[in-house]
C-alpha cells in the first residue's frame, strides 16, 4: 500500500473511531527528504479521495496537487524539519484530548502500558491562530522534545515514525483523555505509577527504542 492509500485509509479510520470529526485535523507524510504530502484545505479526513492531497516542498512552502493544502503547512513543515525521525504527522481535535488542551489539567501518563509508552513525554503549545507561522515556529520547538503536543485551545498533534504509530499514540492520548475526565466526574481517584517502576518499563520492557 502506497503513502498515499495509507492516509485514506487512516483518516477514516480516525472518523470509525471518533478521532477526528468534519472537515477538523489534517494529516501528512514525508513523501521525501524535501516534500510532504498533505490534506487539502477543508477536507473530511473520513472521506477522503485520491484528489484531496498536495506535495510540498517542506523548505519552500511550494505545492502542487488540484487542491490548495491544509493551511496549517507551517506546522507540519516545522515537525518535519526539526525531527529528521518523523515520518507522519496527525492534527486533530477529538473530543476528550480537546477538552483536556482547553483546561489547565494536565494528561497523565503514568497509568497502564501504552499510556507510559505513547504518552511518555507531552508538550503544551499555547494558543496561536491555526495556520500562523507564529504557530508553526512554536511547535516546532516544542516537537524537539516530545512526540505529542497539546495545542492550547485548538487540538493536538501527534507523530511518529509510520502512520500505525501515529494513529497509536492519537488513540491512546484520547483513551487516556476519557479516563481522566471520567475518573475525576465519578470521584475515583487514579493511582499513578512510580517513577522508578516507569523508567524500568521504559528501558527494559522490551518496546522498541525509546524515542522523544
Amino acid at each position: 500500500m502506497n503513502i498515499k492509500s495509507k492516509l485514506l485509509y487512516t483518516g477514516n479510520e480516525l472518523l470509525q473511531k471518533q478521532l477526528t470529526w468534519g472537515n477538523s485535523g489534517n494529516i501528512s507524510a514525508r513523501n521525501n527528504k524535501d516534500n510532504m504530502i498533505i490534506t487539502a484545505s477543508g477536507t473530511n479526513m473520513g472521506q477522503l479521495s485520491k484528489d484531496d492531497f498536495a506535495f510540498v516542498h517542506i523548505e519552500t512552502q511550494e505545492w502542487e496537487g488540484v487542491k490548495k493544502p491544509s493551511k496549517e503547512i507551517p506546522m507540519h513543515r516545522a515537525i518535519y524539519m526539526n525531527r529528521p525521525d518523523a515520518n507522519v504527522i496527525i492534527h486533530a481535535s477529538p473530543f476528550w484530548s480537546t477538552l483536556l488542551a482547553c483546561s489547565e489539567q494536565t494528561i497523565a501518563s503514568k497509568l497502564f502500558i501504552e499510556s507510559m509508552y505513547y504518552l511518555e513525554k507531552i508538550e503544551e503549545v499555547a494558543y496561536f491562530h491555526p495556520g500562523s507561522e507564529a504557530l508553526g515556529e512554536e511547535v516546532g520547538k516544542a516537537a524537539k522534545a516530545a512526540n505529542v503536543l497539546l495545542l492550547k485551545n485548538h487540538g493536538v498533534i501527534v507523530f511518529d515514525e509510520s502512520v500505525e504509530e501515529a494513529a497509536m499514540r492519537l488513540e491512546t492520548l484520547e483513551f487516556t483523555s476519557q479516563m481522566m475526565v471520567t475518573a475525576k466526574a465519578s470521584g475515583i481517584g487514579l493511582s499513578l505509577l512510580a517513577d522508578e517502576v516507569v523508567e524500568d518499563f521504559l528501558e527494559n520492557s522490551g518496546y522498541k527504542k525509546r524515542g522523544k
